[in-house]
């Protein structure tokens, strides 16, 4: 029998926190706004929008990102001393429903060699951080770090001590991904049961997934009570990244028969948003990646193609519509006019003011002369491809590259750099690298790069190339993403957005060892 009772699940995302935490995936503030915004919409119920005093970056994107959310809680990340309470407390001033989050690891090990404190201290330490906490806000929100590898004894302990000091969430931190689904059922059951005045507050997951489990594990706590889950958009987040959002709420959505709960996820957006983070941070999802990768509605064997053309539910148990994946289109072509076009983005989900759509609707008449069919992931390709350009000092003016057999691969580029146009030839091992040796000759840097990949689009020769490329420079790293139907313009497209997003980045600073794993 199927139970109709639906509870419903807060979806807390720290995409912007601990998915920026993964290496190489530091965004610029505008693409931190840009995503904001689009989980405010989704339906997320917090975002956790910044640890405010680890730069000053951090601190103006989680300011701004309270001004503009509508909606969600915006929340704020500290640790347990008064200085980045402070700091949280005045970044989330102009927030609708500012939230302060403060955390303190718990296990022997951590508490041992990284805090050097004894249970007292720690104990102490919780109290007055969540009292500070609650002088600002109404929501305080406490997390003890490693969580699952605590004694269960001291964990009691350290709960209810935040409880009695004013925390409305408590959150169980799988740090490392150590735990199994029945073990953390068992934690959040024993915390329930033994913790006085546990029913106050909410219990909430944080599950990392370095063994694979972290979706897993996150829904095993909801089973055994939490009504919050910590999750992040593709799931990304430090080493092997974090609970994937759009996996937690589609399971939610489809097996309500054994899970009676409910979220606010506007799952058609699901798709949209993993596209969004992907594009920001370089990260290509995995095709065979759950609920939004290439291959998650693709059907290939002959028997599983059969069982489709009978009845979609022999293998498909959602509708892709549902997570907002559109069936490939060949509606438009090189004769398809601006209304056609506008019409199309609205159905992808696209708002682009005049000027991006006029930029937007050049390169979408460019490109369909050059292909025989402009497939949706083509459209996609190039408007985010020019969201991410957005107004930008340097700009790839031409691009010209000579290579092949017995020939010394040379590139001839003109950069345009802020308003001045700088012309070079350079030859180098290969058609990239000449592009590459180019784009240093015509504007000098000290960046090295991290990372150079190339993904089509679609398939077929006439493929768009998507490439991403990495740069590090003075500790500071940026991704830089460009699609083209020419393999060689977007790589050298792709190496200048991301020496754009070098001169506008923030520089960093950490005034003392940060320890934000959670």
């Amino acid at each position: 029998m199927t139970n109709t009772d639906t509870t419903p699940i807060q979806i807390f995302d720290t995409t912007l926190r601990d998915g920026e935490q993964s290496p190489g995936a530091a965004m610029t503030h505008e693409e931190k706004l840009r995503i904001a915004e689009l989980l405010d919409e989704m339906g997320v119920d917090i975002i956790e929008a910044g640890f405010p005093i680890s730069s000053p970056g951090d601190f103006k994107a989680v300011q701004e990102i309270s001004k503009i959310v509508k909606r969600a809680s915006v929340c704020g990340l500290s640790r347990a001393g008064f200085k980045d309470v402070d700091r949280a407390g005045e970044a989330l001033k102009g927030a609708f429903r500012p939230r302060i989050h403060t955390f303190i690891s718990t296990s022997p090990v951590h508490m041992k060699h990284k805090l050097n404190m004894g249970e007292n201290a720690v104990l102490e330490a919780i109290g007055a951080s969540v009292t500070r906490a609650r002088n600002y806000t109404s929501e305080v929100e406490w997390s003890a770090e490693d969580a699952t590898r605590t004694v269960p004894e001291f964990l009691v302990r350290c709960v209810d001590v935040a409880i009695n000091s004013g925390a409305t969430v408590i959150n169980v931190p799988d740090t490392v991904g150590y735990s199994t689904p029945q073990e953390f059922f068992d934690i959040i059951t024993m915390l329930r049961e033994r913790v006085p005045n546990s029913d106050k507050v909410i219990f909430s997951t944080h599950c990392h997934n370095d063994l694979g489990l972290a979706v897993a594990n996150s829904l095993a706590g909801v089973l055994a009570g939490a009504r919050q889950v910590e999750c992040t958009i593709n799931g990304i987040g430090e080493r092997a990244g974090n609970a994937a959002l759009e996996e937690i709420v589609m399971a939610l959505k489809v097996r309500k028969d054994i899970m009676p709960f409910t979220t606010g996820i506007n799952t058609t957006m699901l798709n949209r948003a993993s596209k969004l983070v992907s594009n920001v941070t370089g990260f290509p999802v995995q095709y065979n990646k759950a609920i939004v990768g290439k291959n998650a509605f693709s059907h290939e064997s002959g028997i599983h193609q059969d069982g489709m053309l009978k009845n979609v539910e022999t293998y498909e148990i959602m509708r892709p519509e549902d997570v907002g994946v559109h069936a490939t289109s060949l509606m438009l072509g090189k004769l398809s006019g601006r209304h056609a076009f506008r019409d199309k983005l609205d159905s992808m989900g696209y708002a682009l003011e005049a000027e991006a759509f006029e930029d937007a609707f050049r390169r979408f008449k460019d490109l369909a002369d050059k292909k025989k069919h402009v497939f949706d992931e083509d459209i996609a390709a190039l408007v985010d491809d020019e969201i991410v350009r957005g107004h930008d000092a340097i700009l790839v003016k031409s691009v010209r590259v000579e290579s092949g057999t017995g020939i010394k691969p040379n590139a001839q580029m003109t950069l345009s750099v802020a308003g001045e146009e700088r012309s070079v030839r350079t030859e180098g091992d290969g058609p990239v690298d000449a592009i590459f040796k180019a784009i240093r000759e015509a504007f000098p840097h000290a960046a090295t790069l991290q990372l150079f990949q190339i993904n089509a689009v679609t398939e077929g020769t006439d493929a768009q190339a998507t490439v991403s490329v990495r740069l590090e420079e003075n500790g500071r790293t940026v991704t830089g993403k460009a699609s083209d139907i020419d393999t060689m313009a977007a790589a050298a497209f792709a190496y200048v957005n991301a020496l754009n997003k070098l001169l506008v980045k923030r520089e960093k600073r950490a005034p003392e060892p940060l320890s934000v794993a959670q």
